[in-house]
């Protein structure tokens, strides 16, 4: 009977499954910055597809090792839920946020800085359509969503046997309907890391801090004393 993983090894799987995902979908930015003819419309659609393949191919990666969680909102999602433990939750936190950060670095590296600079290195924006408030409300939902997709097709021992996939199609969906508003980060590392590899500093930044956290923190309620066996 194999052993369960130990911590250092959940931690190597999330900061390099975080990398991985944060590589390609703040990539997909920058590749999609070099179709100097596409439109909003197909801009979108290549962004959520990349977002959602990337996250569904790194969480299918990392499942069995740490979880997968790769988001310090997802983390905090799970310790609420009672999942994960405090300093598990930290560590796992600190772990995905080092990833993040050396994808960022990975691209202003290895991509030139007039496609980087002009999509901000993949890092979500605030659109001027909407207030920093609805900015917060919004990721808010979206964790919400992205949370109870982890917990219902990856956490649950009830759940379908589909790797990945399922928590990256809730991200793809979670693209679709607010990429254009808030940049659907839904994770605090998916946000930051291009922000501090680029140096890009938006006055609004904590709207990727606080929304994806509140979000989270319901869906773990939610999911755990609602929809959870009590068993």
């Amino acid at each position: 009977m194999s052993s369960a993983p130990s911590l250092s090894r959940r931690l190597a799987a999330e900061l390099f499954g975080t990398f991985i995902f944060v590589l390609v979908g703040a990539g997909s930015a920058l590749g999609a910055a070099s179709l100097a003819k596409a439109d909003t419309g197909s801009l979108l659609l290549v962004a959520a597809f990349a977002n959602g393949l990337g996250l569904a191919m790194a969480v299918s990666l990392t499942l069995k090792v740490s979880g997968g969680a790769l988001n310090p909102a997802v983390a905090v999602g799970l310790w609420v839920g009672r999942k994960l433990k405090t300093k598990d939750a930290v560590l796992y936190i600190v772990a995905e946020l080092v990833g993040a950060i050396g994808a960022g670095a990975a691209l202003v590296a290895s991509f030139p800085s007039a496609l980087g600079n002009g999509v901000n290195w993949g890092a979500p924006t605030l659109s001027g359509l909407i207030s920093s408030t609805q900015g917060i409300v919004i990721e808010a939902l979206l964790t919400f969503v992205l949370v109870m997709a982890v917990y219902g097709t990856a956490v649950d021992p009830r759940a379908p046997q589909i790797g990945g996939l399922g928590i990256g199609l809730a991200l793809l969906a979670d693209v679709l309907v607010a990429g254009n508003l808030t940049g659907a980060a839904a994770n605090p590392a998916r946000a930051f890391g291009p922000m501090l590899a680029g140096g890009f500093y938006p006055s609004y930044w904590y709207i990727y801090l606080i929304g994806p956290i509140v979000g989270a923190v319901f869906a773990g309620l939610v999911y755990h004393y609602l929809v959870e066996s009590p068993s």
